[in-house]
């Protein structure tokens, strides 16, 4: 599965970057002295404010923890790239869920990313009658292209950037998954995403609206017995730059509720995000997912380290 995700992402990597240049205001041109190595460095630069990058959510793209932002990844302007990985731990007290990914930025213009998850159902795994610490893995691959305005820098209008986007989501043990009701292995997310930084204020709002059939992210696949429509759902941030390097905020995310076996709900979190500089950051964060399957009020810590060029 790892093979066909990545071969999916090339293809999809292939294509947007054949129209990116058209997107972007300033194409980048290749440098014509130094060597090779210089010459690839020289693509990636960090000219955004620290902290417009934002972070890496769940699913591998620019943004806050749960919600989808409109914002590229990375600090690379118009003129650049940027990249970054992240690595992210969700303790719940009948679950775990670690994250780990990567993301590029073309010309602040356009962004592919890939993430790989991996739930752990801890106990809850023997009381289903799949094991002790039985996992799931899902691969998200992901791509994102800004469609107007600019959140930072048209601070002169209340038009924020926006963005469109999708997410191919593709999950393992399938059989598994038919058992709970998810009517699919794989599906994908649509989403359009408007961000808005206040620089005066210090202040970030971000309003997502997400079409989806993912059952808890697409970890429990996608439709189900009661639903196996596409459902309309809201994602929503807002975050507080107490200084260029560290901001307050919180996320609201709500998620469709296809499977007859449990009540899905919706998703919130509180989180601290220090920007130790542009290549590192570290987001701690309370996160309320509500019920997974038999176990209600999960809800508990999550650290997340991206690093990046």
């Amino acid at each position: 599965m790892r093979i066909d995700v990545l071969a999916a992402l090339a293809a999809v990597s292939t294509s947007l970057l054949a129209i990116a240049p058209a997107f972007a205001d300033d194409a980048p041109q290749p440098a014509s002295s130094g060597s090779v190595i210089d010459q690839g460095m020289s693509m990636f630069d960090d000219g955004k404010l620290l902290a417009t990058g934002g972070v890496s959510d769940l699913e591998g793209a620019g943004g806050g923890g749960l919600a989808t932002w409109a914002l590229t990844t990375g600090y690379g302007t118009r003129d650049g790239v940027g990249l970054d990985g992240h690595f992210t731990y969700i303790a719940l007290p009948d679950y775990s869920l670690w994250t780990e990914g990567v993301a590029v930025g073309l010309w602040d213009r356009v962004e592919l990313s890939y993430a790989h998850l991996t739930f752990d159902t801890e106990k809850v795994g023997a009381a289903l009658g799949l094991g002790k610490d039985f996992e799931f893995d899902q691969d998200v691959v992901g791509a994102k292209v800004k469609i107007v305005g600019d959140a930072i820098y048209d601070q002169d209008s209340w038009l924020p950037q926006i963005a469109v986007g999708a997410q191919y989501k593709s999950t393992d043990h399938v059989d598994i998954l038919h058992a709970v009701g998810a009517k699919s292995g794989d599906g994908t997310d649509f989403y359009v995403a408007a961000t808005k930084l206040f620089l005066e204020e210090s202040l970030l709002v971000d309003v997502t609206l997400r079409e989806t059939k993912a059952n808890q992210f697409g970890i429990l696949g996608f439709g189900g017995d009661k639903n196996d429509s596409y459902s309309s759902e809201f994602e929503g941030s807002a975050a507080y730059l107490f200084s260029r390097d560290f901001a307050l905020g919180g996320e609201f995310r709500t998620k469709p509720d296809n499977l007859g076996i449990a009540k899905e709900n919706d998703a919130w979190d509180v989180f601290a995000a220090y920007f130790i500089n542009k290549h590192v950051s570290v987001t701690l964060a309370y996160l309320n997912l509500g019920n997974i399957v038999i176990k209600d009020n999960q809800q508990g810590a999550y650290l997340s380290l991206q690093v990046g060029l």
